[in-house]
């Protein structure tokens, strides 16, 4: 198992969840959410920084077909525009599949969504959105730990860097 932080990126149209990995790359905990758009990517290098981040993990929605979708061909632009950003850090693409209906379940069965929890809507998708990227990052963490592997694919930027 690899050393080092990880940071995990759960990209939606609106917001983006971000989760972050302790130093031995064991356990995954949210972070923030950040509003996509303008600054999103310098936010997110900014983090890399404070973090000392040894890697980026973006999430892969693909589908149960294993076709690339419109939301997947997003997620790869996404990430290859932060792999050109972020250059040396690498950044993967990891599968995602179920990520923010398994974060969900989660947080509907916890205290966070009781009556006195988040009831909001927006409060409520901001707190989905980083769950979802804790149980990317906590997955992700899981397989390279069984397997002795990184996960995913690594993303090269459209300027060729890796």
């Amino acid at each position: 198992m690899r050393n080092g932080v990880r940071l995990a990126l759960d990209p939606g149209n609106a917001r983006i969840g971000v989760a972050v990995s302790d130093p031995s790359g064991i356990l995954a905990s949210p972070l923030e959410t950040i509003p996509r758009g303008r600054g999103d990517k310098n936010r997110i290098a900014l983090l890399v920084l404070e973090k000392e981040a040894r890697e980026v993990v973006v999430g892969y929605p693909a589908s149960l077909s294993g076709e690339e979708g419109p939301a997947a061909r997003s997620a790869r632009e996404f990430a290859a525009a932060l792999a050109g950003l972020l250059h040396p850090v690498p950044v993967r693409l990891v599968d995602e599949r179920l990520t923010t209906v398994t974060a969900q379940g989660h947080l509907l069965s916890g205290a966070s969504f009781s009556k006195k929890g988040a009831k909001g809507g927006r409060a409520r998708r901001t707190v989905i959105d980083q769950a979802a990227a804790t149980v990317l990052l906590q997955s992700a963490l899981d397989q390279e730990r069984s397997t002795g592997r990184p996960p995913g694919e690594i993303v090269r930027s459209s300027q060729g860097e890796s």
